[in-house]
């Protein structure tokens, strides 16, 4: 059967459950990796600051030294610290940072040449004085900055590869239920899936899941077992009484054997081997069986005269004219029931739907085209004619013509391409074991 077919292929090539265990590798790497850049960042714009402000309070301190000192004796004395200065002009202060601070007169640390660094504090208390820390010899951070970034970088790979250990642990046990689920229902057909499975994973949301897919499986195999018995069902109950026509058609055949043929038994005879042929071609595709060995290499010209002839009444006196090209008389790898009910329902369209004109068939190389010159199909379901129900408003049937025929392409791996624009033209491209 069709879904054992795609289990096994499903079964030979499983798919593979890593992935999830690595997003959560690289996510969390990712996240450490954020994490780390940032907190290095912190630290080092930290240290920086306290250094800075380690130097300020300096500053400040020894200002207010000098300015107590310049109140008590109205004379500025000498710094405390041989790395501080007074100026009392900004014309006087160093080369290297006096157009700078006249620049920025807000500023208070300076980068000099050769590396100097200079913090200024403008007395607040007296006009045009400024007290100068050439603090290069003081600075602890910026001279090994460029060893704390390669120690801060390789803190920060150590702290991503300690993440990636923890991750993969992390998703190798998060991913383990996950494809323990998989494994289970993966390629197995409903009816053989284990009952209560779900209750060996964990109560969260793996658990909430295999809930799920045990509910879901437990209503697939009762449709599955709903769909068995409604084919059994329905195989017994139709073919019966379509064999019991048959035999009542030969019976009478047998009582009346004159050599003038009833039209009406005749009619009945033909009807009731076109209905087998459907029923079983309808319950073939319910099933999703292949039956290869049904098949057979058939003309196809003889059974779509026979479609025509059966479907004469379509035509009902209309002016049309139906042409069977010469380059049907080919032969078609497939089995008889199918094809008749194929013919039947393109035939019976074309013949439907034309109110005069041409409904031409014919075959070209593998391909089975059937074309008619009708009012074509309706824009507005032409995307959806092939779906079960979809028919146009000049229908007398239920819609299930080109549904039928689009499974039956389906099941017998046929290409089916329709086109409408002048009438509408159908083609039907046999498998390549057609043998002409």
């Amino acid at each position: 059967m069709m879904n054992k077919e795609k289990a096994q292929q499903q079964t030979n090539h499983p798919m593979k459950f890593h992935s999830l265990s690595r997003k959560i590798v690289s996510q969390f790497c990712l996240f450490t990796l954020l994490i780390s850049t940032v907190w290095c960042m912190f630290c080092f714009v930290l240290m920086y600051n306290i250094e800075d402000e380690f130097i300020e309070r300096e500053v400040r301190q020894e200002a207010q030294y000098l300015q107590q000192a310049y109140d008590q004796n109205k004379q500025w004395p000498a710094s405390r610290v041989s790395y501080m200065t007074l100026y009392f002009s900004k014309n006087n202060l160093p080369a290297d940072i006096k157009q700078r601070y006249i620049a920025e007169p807000n500023r208070k640390e300076f980068s000099g040449d050769n590396g100097r660094h200079y913090h200024l504090l403008a007395l607040p208390k007296a006009e045009n004085t400024y007290l100068v820390a050439q603090v290069s010899e003081m600075l602890l951070i910026r001279p090994i900055t460029e060893g704390i970034i390669k120690f801060m970088l390789i803190s920060a790979l150590v702290l991503v590869f300690i993440a990636f250990i923890i991750a993969w642990q992390l998703g190798k046990k998060t991913a383990m239920p996950l494809k323990q689920l998989a494994d289970l229902v993966n390629g197995v057909a409903p009816e053989n899936i284990p009952d209560k499975f779900a209750l060996q994973f964990p109560n969260n949301e793996i658990g909430i899941l295999a809930q799920t897919l045990e509910t879901a499986m437990a209503r697939i195999n009762q449709s599955l077992l709903r769909e068995k018995c409604f084919t059994r069902d329905v195989s017994h109950e139709l073919r019966t009484p379509v064999a019991i026509i048959k035999n009542a058609v030969e019976v009478y055949r047998n009582q009346n054997s004159s050599s003038q043929s009833n039209p009406v038994i005749d009619r009945i005879s033909q009807a009731s081997t076109q209905m087998e042929q459907t029923v079983t071609t309808l319950l073939t595709l319910a099933r999703e069986e292949h039956t290869e060995a049904d098949k057979k290499h058939i003309k196809i010209l003889p059974l779509i005269e026979q479609s025509i002839i059966d479907q004469h009444h379509l035509i009902n006196n209309k002016p049309i004219e139906v042409e069977v090209n010469d380059n049907c008389n080919a032969q078609v790898f497939a089995q008889s029931g199918m094809l008749t009910v194929l013919l039947d329902n393109l035939i019976g369209n074309a013949l439907q739907y034309t109110q005069e004109g041409k409904v031409t068939i014919e075959m070209q190389n593998n391909t089975l085209i059937v074309a008619d010159t009708g009012p074509g199909i309706d824009p507005s379901i032409s995307g959806k004619i092939t779906e079960p129900a979809i028919k146009g408003s000049q229908s007398t049937g239920y819609g299930f013509g080109l549904s039928i025929v689009k499974r039956l392409c389906e099941h017998q791996h046929w290409s089916l391409a329709l086109s409408s624009e002048q009438g509408t033209k159908i083609k039907i491209t046999f498998a390549n074991d057609l043998a002409s």
